[in-house]
C-alpha cells in the first residue's frame, strides 16, 4: 500500500501483481461512482445517463458533483454547485429519485498544494466507502472533470489507494503539443497525485483521443429525439451546444466523457496500453520516467460502437 512521506508517495514497482490485477478491465458486475462536473458541457449528462442505463454491469453507488470554472459558473463553487443541481436535474427526467440521497457535493475550490485536501461531503464519502473494498474486489473510480474530490480523498485517507481504479478523462495526449487540457489544468496539483500515488490509473486523454467521440444533429434526431424526456433533453441541449460553438454548416459535438462509461462495458469499445505512469507539469506539459508504476493508457476508441451502445441504451430507457 503507499503511504505519503512529506510531499513523497513511495513507489509502487512496475511487476507488482495486485497493481496489474486491477489494470486489467473487469469482467462481470463492478460497483462505481462518479465524479462529474455535470453543468459544464452536455457530455456530462449523457455519462450520467449511460451510466444509469448500464445497470447490469456497473452498480452506481453514489455521484460527486466536481468544481469548474469558465464562462458558465461565477467560480469553483458556483459551478459545483450548478453541477449538483443538474445531476438532481437530470436524476428527475430519468425518474431515479430514489439516486438523489446518493448525490454529493464537492470541493469548492482546487487543492492550494499537493498535500492539503479540500474538505467536502464528496471526498469525505468516497475516503470512507472505499474502506468497504478490497485490492481484490475495487470500487471503481470514474471521474469527468477537475480530480480535486478524488485527490482529496486520497490526501484524507491513503489507505484507499489499493482500493479503488480511477478511470479518468483527463489531459491530452501524448503526441498533443500541449496537455493544458480542462480537467487537468483547472487542478494540476491533483492530477499529479493521482498518477503519482500508485493507484491504479486508467486515462482517457481529450484531445488527439476521445476527440474523436463526435455525434451531429441529424444523427441524433434520427435515434434520440421523440424517445422519451431524457432524450429530447439531450438532444436538445446538445444542439443548442453544437450551434454556439460552431459557425459552420456542418457542426459536430464531442461528447468526451461517455468514454469513461464504455471502458468498464465492452474491450471492444477502446485499444489501450500500459505504460509508466507520466507526470503532468504545471508548465502544461508532461514529464516521462520510466521506472515508474504503471498505468493504462487509451489511444483509440471505436466511436461507433459506444455511440451504437449509448444510442441503443438511452432511446429504450424507461
Amino acid at each position: 500500500m503507499e503511504q505519503k512521506k512529506g510531499t513523497q508517495w513511495v513507489p509502487k514497482k512496475q511487476e507488482d501483481p495486485g497493481l496489474l490485477a486491477r489494470l486489467s478491465r473487469p469482467t462481470g458486475p463492478v460497483d462505481v461512482v462518479l465524479d462529474t462536473d455535470t453543468y459544464n458541457e452536455i457530455d456530462d449528462q449523457f455519462a450520467v445517463s449511460y451510466l444509469i442505463c448500464s445497470a447490469e454491469k456497473l452498480h452506481l453507488q453514489a455521484i460527486y458533483a466536481a468544481p469548474f470554472f469558465n464562462e458558465k459558473s461565477t467560480g469553483p463553487a458556483d459551478g459545483m454547485e450548478k453541477s449538483y443541481q443538474e445531476i438532481l436535474n437530470i436524476l428527475t427526467l430519468m425518474g431515479k429519485d430514489e439516486l438523489k440521497k446518493s448525490v454529493y457535493k464537492g470541493s469548492t475550490g482546487y487543492l492550494p498544494d499537493e498535500e492539503t485536501a479540500v474538505e467536502s461531503p464528496a471526498a469525505a464519502d468516497l475516503a470512507v466507502r472505499a474502506m468497504n473494498y478490497t485490492p481484490e474486489k475495487p470500487l471503481y473510480v470514474l471521474a469527468i472533470g477537475a480530480i480535486t474530490n478524488v485527490a482529496s480523498a486520497i490526501l484524507k485517507n491513503p489507505d484507499i489507494i489499493d482500493r479503488i481504479v480511477i478511470v479518468w478523462l483527463g489531459g491530452n495526449a501524448l503526441h498533443w503539443p500541449e496537455n493544458k487540457e480542462f480537467n487537468l489544468y483547472q487542478d494540476v496539483a491533483a492530477a499529479r497525485i493521482i498518477f503519482e500515488c500508485g493507484a491504479a490509473l486508467v486515462q482517457l486523454p481529450c484531445s488527439g483521443v476521445v476527440s474523436e467521440v463526435t455525434t451531429t444533429g441529424p444523427e441524433l434526431d434520427a435515434y434520440l429525439k421523440g424517445k422519451n424526456r431524457l432524450c429530447d433533453y439531450l438532444v436538445s441541449t446538445t444542439k443548442t451546444e453544437g450551434r454556439r460553438c460552431s459557425n459552420e454548416l456542418a457542426w459536430s459535438r464531442v461528447i468526451w466523457d461517455i468514454t469513461t462509461v464504455a471502458w468498464l462495458l465492452d474491450e471492444r469499445f477502446m485499444e489501450d496500453y500500459l505504460m509508466p505512469s507520466l507526470i503532468p507539469e504545471y508548465d502544461g506539459h508532461y514529464s516521462v520516467d520510466p521506472k515508474r508504476h504503471l498505468m493504462r493508457y487509451v489511444y483509440h476508441v471505436n466511436r461507433d460502437k459506444v455511440f451504437s451502445d449509448l444510442f441503443t441504451k438511452l432511446a429504450n430507457f424507461g
